[in-house]
């Protein structure tokens, strides 16, 4: 069987450089050219994906940074808006598939105790969810086959020359090492995946039927509790972790994604694969 000629954006950032490093034997990879679709207009695009050929586009590069679409929303538009929606317009007249990276922000401003699933009416509470929400809508609207998956918080370690960026178990090892504390509440419910488990459950993906999609790990337990579970694994004999009190709740239902062959490890057990991994 001939593999998928896959275009990846984003194929030198955190999520794009683990799928060029790990897929490699599964799909023919073809990386979008660093900084190209940066400024890109719908024609640029287009020549692009053209020039690609590819049967699916596997989107990543996004602004992800909760923080800086909040203090430059246009910035987040054009990249976690406009960019998909002009992907979803190329691959309509390529035809070929999309599969893009939506986030878990898309359920922040939820009331109760969750978990949600992808058919629960949402009201963002931030630039960022709300972008990427208008960006699920308005790519399907172009292209119905188009895969999105809302991604939980991503983490992986230091290794094989991969891009790395700051996430829960760098953020507990700095904390430790620089004598400072890190605030959890045990009123945040999210979930916390590792980003090579992730990418193992991708190349399913490619073939789910075009909406929207929790993926990653469900989460088994609140963020105090786990931030904890990830200190004890470090081996932090003093957990640089303080208890704070606030709600959220960004937990997802991964039912549907789970029925189509998607295979999430709880979050400590993802954890202790990681530094396995790591490890050997």
């Amino acid at each position: 069987m001939r593999m998928k000629r896959v275009l990846v954006t984003g194929a030198g950032g955190f999520v794009g450089a683990r799928i060029m490093a790990q897929l490699g034997g599964q799909l023919e990879l073809v990386a979008a050219p660093a900084g190209a679709l940066r400024s890109a207009g719908p024609e640029e695009v287009e020549r692009l994906v053209d020039a690609a050929a590819p049967d699916v586009i596997l989107h990543t590069a996004a602004i992800s940074d909760t923080g800086y679409c909040e203090q430059h929303p246009e910035e987040s538009r054009r990249a976690n808006v406009e960019l998909p929606v002009q992907l979803a317009r190329a691959a309509r007249r390529a035809g070929a598939g999309l599969v893009a990276f939506s986030s878990d922000q898309v359920y922040a401003g939820l009331e109760g105790p969750g978990p949600f699933d992808e058919t629960v009416p949402l009201r963002p509470a931030n630039v960022y969810g709300r972008h990427k929400r208008e960006a699920e809508e308005r790519v399907l609207d172009q292209l119905d086959s188009a895969v999105l998956l809302r991604a939980t918080w991503m983490y992986d370690l230091p290794g094989d020359g991969l891009p790395v960026r700051g996430n829960l178990p760098l953020n507990l090892l700095a904390a430790a090492n620089e004598g400072r504390t890190l605030a959890f509440s045990a009123g945040d419910r999210r979930g916390v995946t590792w980003v090579r488990q992730a990418v193992e459950n991708l190349p399913a993906a490619l073939d789910w039927p075009g909406g929207v999609y929790n993926f990653g790990c469900e989460s088994d337990g609140d963020m105090y509790a786990t931030a904890l579970a990830f200190c004890r694994l470090l081996g932090l004999d003093e957990p640089p972790v303080e208890k704070a009190c606030w709600q959220r709740c960004l937990a997802m239902d991964g039912g549907k994604a789970r029925r189509l062959g998607a295979a999430f490890d709880g979050t400590a057990e993802g954890f202790a694969r990681c530094l396995a991994a790591r490890n050997k």
